[in-house]
C-alpha cells in the first residue's frame, strides 16, 4: 500500500502501520486514511494479530497533520465533495480507533499535530520521545482544533485543553504526559528495541483478551520508561486556569490585557495572530465538548468542519502559511470582537439528515 503514503507490515502478533509520505512529514491523505480504516478491519478479525501499532516514517515526523494542500486545492477546484469525503471519513477512523478491539500503540517519534494527533490520541498507548513535537495550530489557519479535539483537550488538567486549542502552542514530551495526552515516555533511539520487544512477545500465553494484551504491553512499555521531566505547563498552571477559565473569549482576551505577566504578553500576541472567527469557534467547541462522548464530538465536528470550508478564513489561512507562505493572513474579521456570537451558532446548526456524520 505504499503507493497512497502508508504502509502495512505484520511483525510477530503485531500490525504496524507506517505512515509514508516523509517529503511531506507523513500528512495524511483521504487514500490514507481509506487504507489504515480497511487494514484495521481486516487485522480487527485476525486473531493472529494481538496489538497495532502506528508510526511514521523519516527523522523528522509522526504525522504534521491532514494534507491541507490538497484541501485547498480541492475548494480552488470546486470539488466540494471531497471536503466532504476527507473529514467525514476521517473522523469515522478517529471514532474506529477509540473503540478498537485491540490495544493500538502510537509511537510519537517527531512532530505530532492535527490530524497526526486524531490517528493516535484515541488509541490506548500514546508513546512521547524527546524528538516529539505537538500541537494544535488550525486556529492559525482558520480552523479549529478537530480530530476529537473537543474531546480530548476539555479533559487535560484545569484549563490547559483550551489554551492548547486556542493558541496552537507546542508541546515537548514532558507535557504531553502532563496533560494525559501521552500515556508513556521513552527514548527515540529505545523505539527499535519497543517494537522488538512486542514483536517477540507471547500475547496468548495468558490469554487474549484485551486488558491480557495490555498488561503485557504494560510491562514492555515500563522497562523502556522514560520521564523526560518536569513539564513547562506546571510552571504557568495557575495563570493558565486564572486566565482561561472565563466564561467569554472576549473575558480570556481582558484577563490577558489585564495581567501583563510576560506569560500572558506572549499568549496575547499569539491569540492576535489567530482567526478571529476560529478562536470563537473553538472556544465554543470545547466548552462544549466537555460534555460529550467522542462520538456526539465527533458529529458536532463534522457540523463545524462543513461551514468552515464555506467561509473564507480557512483558505485565506492555507494561502498565508503554505501556499504563498506570506505569513500574512488577512481574516474576515480584525479582532474577536467584531465576530456575531450568532455567527458563531449557526457552525454548530445541525446539517441535513442525509449530511450529518454517521458512526
Amino acid at each position: 500500500m505504499n503507493d497512497v503514503g502508508v504502509e502495512f507490515v505484520i511483525n510477530g502478533a503485531v500490525g504496524e502501520i507506517h505512515l509514508n509520505r516523509p517529503k511531506a512529514l507523513n500528512a495524511l491523505t483521504l487514500p490514507m486514511v481509506d487504507a489504515i480504516h480497511h487494514q484495521m478491519r481486516l487485522w480487527e478479525h485476525d486473531d493472529a494479530i494481538a496489538v497495532l501499532t502506528i508510526e511514521g516514517t523519516g527523522e523528522k515526523a509522526f504525522c504534521a497533520g491532514g494534507d491541507i494542500r490538497g484541501l485547498y486545492d480541492a475548494r480552488m477546484q470546486n470539488k466540494p465533495e471531497l471536503l466532504d469525503a476527507f473529514y467525514r471519513r476521517e473522523y469515522q477512523l478517529n471514532h474506529y480507533m477509540s473503540v478498537y478491539p485491540k490495544p493500538c500503540i502510537a509511537l510519537l517519534d517527531g512532530i505530532t499535530m492535527g490530524g497526526g494527533v486524531g490517528v493516535s490520541v484515541h488509541g490506548r498507548y500514546r508513546v512521547v520521545t524527546e524528538k516529539t513535537m505537538f500541537a494544535m495550530p488550525e486556529t492559525g489557519i482558520g480552523f479549529f482544533p478537530d480530530v476529537g479535539g473537543g474531546y480530548f483537550l476539555p479533559r487535560c488538567p484545569g484549563e490547559t485543553g483550551i489554551y492548547l486549542g486556542l493558541t496552537g502552542a507546542r508541546l515537548a514530551a514532558a507535557d504531553c504526559l502532563y496533560t494525559g495526552i501521552a500515556t508513556h515516555g521513552a527514548l527515540s533511539a529505545d523505539i527499535p528495541e519497543i517494537k522488538n520487544a512486542l514483536a517477540t512477545a507471547d500475547f496468548h500465553a495468558d490469554g487474549t483478551g484485551y486488558e491480557i494484551v495490555c498488561q503485557r504491553v504494560d510491562k514492555i512499555l515500563a522497562n523502556y520508561s522514560h520521564e523526560h521531566g518536569k513539564a513547562d505547563l506546571e510552571n504557568v498552571r495557575a495563570e493558565i486556569d486564572a486566565v482561561f477559565s472565563a466564561e467569554t473569549l472576549i473575558d480570556v482576551f481582558r484577563n490577558l490585557e489585564g495581567n501583563g505577566s510576560e506569560f500572558s504578553v506572549k499568549v496575547l500576541k499569539m491569540l492576535i495572530s489567530k482567526s478571529p472567527m476560529a478562536l470563537a469557534v473553538t472556544f465554543k467547541q470545547i466548552r462544549e465538548g466537555a460534555k460529550l462522548d467522542l462520538a456526539e464530538d465527533l458529529k458536532m465536528e463534522f457540523r463545524l468542519s462543513q461551514r468552515m470550508v464555506e467561509k473564507p478564513d480557512l483558505f485565506e489561512g492555507v494561502r498565508a502559511v503554505i501556499v504563498d507562505k506570506d505569513h500574512a493572513p488577512r481574516w474576515a474579521q480584525g479582532d474577536v470582537g467584531q465576530v456575531d456570537p450568532r455567527d458563531v451558532d449557526a457552525f454548530f446548526a445541525p446539517l441535513p439528515v442525509t449530511k450529518e456524520l454517521a458512526i
